[in-house]
């Protein structure tokens, strides 16, 4: 599955923030034609997104965040996006899984679909979501809008969301999709962001969306695999791989025993570890 770890959004409209990101290390740049752009600057985002697009450079893959279908600037979003070298497209406020296949008939072939899970309605009908198929390769919560429409208080640790942190990512597994965090608001708190990071790898996120660029390196860190998992990871690949043991369904790798569902994940792990490099 490749997931990215760090998906920064950028408006698309600011010509100075694009420039900036081709240099940057996150996985996965956005250009965002939705929330961060007012009504008024919708068509200038829109050309602007097409030119930086065509005209390439980033040093990871690139998408753009289209504003619903449904509202005044969705279809001509897709039209406008349509042939152009693009890794993914990233959906807003996904209800349905109707709307999978809608997106996938104004879609090119390849290009990857990540629907925002932000709405209680999308929460009733999540499992339907992530089923859909087609071009949908990721479910992002998008923490924000989500707590609005719930109603939610402030929580330090997220605690009204834990539930969706952990349905979401469930959702996510059960139909072979990445799942990615939603994001997180103080741009000057390093250390809370790194507390949401490692609480969002806990629940089973592969990746979280920023919005500034001094976020991309906590993201980096902590959904990649460290020093100490990988290590781990090839001891048990290695014990499995010993003469004798390659037809036990468990065997004693270090003080712990360990089963093939193990093995399986050690080597998911050191699959993503070389992805990471």
């Amino acid at each position: 599955m490749d997931a990215p770890r760090s998906l920064l959004f950028l408006p698309a409209s600011n010509p100075r923030a694009v420039e900036k990101a081709r240099g940057l290390g996150c996985d996965l740049a956005v250009l965002d034609l939705e929330d961060a752009v007012a009504p008024e600057m919708k068509a200038e985002a829109r050309a602007a997104a097409v030119m930086a697009v065509k005209a390439g450079g980033f040093r990871g893959a690139v998408g753009v965040r289209v504003n619903a279908l449904g509202t005044d600037w969705g279809e001509t979003d897709l039209e406008a996006l349509a042939g152009l070298p693009l890794d993914w497209i990233i959906v807003p406020k996904v209800e349905e899984p109707g709307l999978i296949d809608a997106y996938d008939a104004r879609m090119d072939e390849g290009v990857r679909l990540c629907a925002m899970i932000e709405t209680p309605r999308a929460l009733l009908t999540l499992a339907h979501i992530a089923a859909a198929g087609g071009p949908l390769k990721a479910l992002m919560l998008g923490v924000n809008d989500l707590a609005a429409t719930l109603g939610t208080g402030p929580s330090q640790d997220r605690e009204p969301l834990k539930p969706w942190l952990a349905a979401t990512v469930a959702a996510a597994r059960a139909n072979g999709l990445a799942a990615i965090d939603g994001v997180f608001n103080g741009l000057s708190d390093l250390e809370g962001l790194a507390a949401e990071c490692a609480q969002g790898r806990l629940y089973g996120f592969d990746g979280k969306s920023l919005i500034h660029p001094n976020q991309i390196e906590a993201a980096n860190a902590a959904f990649a695999p460290s020093p100490d998992e990988i290590a781990q990871a090839q001891a048990i690949v290695d014990a499995f791989a010993a003469p004798g043991a390659e037809g036990s369904g468990a065997i004693r790798v270090a003080d712990a025993m360990v089963e093939r569902l193990h093995l399986a994940r050690a080597q998911a792990l050191l699959a993503r570890a070389a992805a990471s490099r």
